[in-house]
């Protein structure tokens, strides 16, 4: 899975985890909301550490 990733910036954003996820903008951020995995708050954007989701995504 990580080389379909692998185009990704190493500091994701909401649009990043709706395309990959195949998600649309509402449920992606609820996704974000949902304390599953550490996301940081720059202002009002909402930011994740690519391998912090790689291992979520992966269930680790």
């Amino acid at each position: 899975m990580n080389n379909a990733l692998d185009h990704y910036p190493p500091v994701i954003d909401v649009t990043h985890i709706q395309e990959i996820l195949g998600i649309g903008r509402r449920q992606a951020y609820e996704l974000v909301h949902s304390n599953s995995f550490k996301v940081v708050r720059i202002g009002k954007r909402i930011k994740v550490v690519k391998s912090i989701f790689i291992k979520w995504l992966e269930g680790n």
